[in-house]
């Protein structure tokens, strides 16, 4: 499918990655808020972050000052650009940052204390655990594109094991038969395929290898992993927006990225066969019916990918914003749960314009609850 929707505003910084925001009220000794400590909704507006406090008690509040930096995931940059800047004007006095770098440099300098938070597109491995408990907080789903640039052909199909060949390049021309099959009547051309995938520890790398090991077992071969032994006549880019521009500079590019910055490049992409034998488009709709009844363990951590239903895109993976679970400064640790607060309700209006779709209430809902885990030591 060819992408003409713009996002206007919202992509005016999607591909710096590093996001810093503007705080309002500019000195931190001034202009502090209230957030509270509960599990129900909160509300930005009127500069004021509040929460009614869960069970039916009174509300309990806290001012929140100071600054709070964040790193990690470019999937869901656009989204802490967006909900940042709103969060900022709705109290002042607060300063939050958010680089990008990828999940694994967000879980690094999670795992450092040189952030107070990391977002992340795939959970801590065992062996790379900090020492102290982390808490896995939810944010969004997405999907993650096979986006292309291939003159003459806008629409495009394609199944599990023609991608999983394409990638570890045992299809190298855009006619292979894999390719016609999945495209009956298409005229598709000789063209040479180049294939971008990320440089950096990804979190995009890691579902959507995920994805292949999954759907495509035995033709897959690669394995998964946030970093993958690529073959050598691939290309690398860092970033999702590094890969997009690999794509948009070079005919016959093929590479994976996340909807929001396929469709800020103006790129196309294919619809992707999923578990129920249907073609489905990436969409914020497609991804939310993958997040349909899907396992959530109970440390909140999950996979979305290759789900089940007739309309569940089946490349569609998640990101969480992580936390330690016992915050040593309780001002700056008062600032981040008020941040969370707003990011898993309040914030969660602003995905749909953002090409994201929202968590599943239910998940949101336990998400929700769980701030109630972030203790101040």
């Amino acid at each position: 499918m060819t992408i003409t929707k713009r996002r206007g505003a919202a992509l005016a910084g999607v591909l710096a990655l590093a996001l810093v925001g503007a705080a309002c009220g500019g000195d931190n000794s001034g202009g502090s808020s209230s957030a509270t400590t509960g599990a129900a909704a909160t509300s930005a507006s009127g500069g004021a972050a509040t929460t009614a406090a869960s069970g039916g008690g009174a509300t309990t509040t806290v001012k929140v000052s100071g600054t709070a930096q964040g790193s990690g995931s470019t999937f869901q940059l656009a989204f802490q650009q967006e909900a940042i800047d709103a969060f900022q004007k709705a109290n002042g006095g607060t300063t939050i940052t958010y680089g990008g770098g990828g999940s694994g440099k967000g879980r690094t300098d999670l795992k450092g204390k040189t952030v107070d938070f990391a977002g992340s597109d795939s959970p801590f491995s065992d062996a790379d655990k900090p020492a102290e408990p982390v808490l896995y907080f939810p944010v969004l789903l997405g999907p993650i594109t096979i986006s292309y640039k291939l003159s003459g052909v806008d629409q495009l199909q394609l199944s599990p094991d023609t991608i999983a060949n394409i990638f570890q390049r045992a299809i190298k021309t855009w006619d292979d038969p894999a390719i016609a099959a999945d495209n009956p009547g298409v005229k598709l051309p000789s063209t040479p395929i180049t294939v971008a995938h990320r440089s950096d520890g990804s979190g995009t790398t890691d579902n959507f290898t995920k994805y292949l090991v999954a759907a495509a077992p035995n033709t897959w071969t690669l394995k998964s992993g946030s970093t993958i032994e690529w073959p050598a006549d691939t290309q690398a880019g860092a970033g999702n927006q590094g890969v997009a521009q690999i794509i948009t500079q070079t005919e016959g590019a093929v590479g994976y990225i996340d909807l929001s910055d396929a469709v800020g490049s103006k790129l196309s992409y294919a619809n992707v066969k999923n578990s129920a034998g249907k073609y489905v488009e990436p969409t914020p709709d497609s991804a939310s019916a993958a997040g349909d009844g899907i396992k959530v363990n109970p440390d909140l951590t999950f996979a979305a990918i290759n789900a089940p239903g007739a309309d569940a895109y089946p490349i569609t993976y998640q990101t969480w914003v992580i936390v330690y679970a016992t915050q040593a400064d309780a001002a700056k640790g008062a600032l981040v749960k008020s941040y969370l607060t707003y990011l898993l309700n309040d914030g969660q209006e602003l995905l749909s314009d953002l090409d994201y779709a929202p968590l599943p209430k239910s998940l949101q809902e336990k998400a929700t609850a769980q701030l109630a885990q972030i203790k101040m030591g």
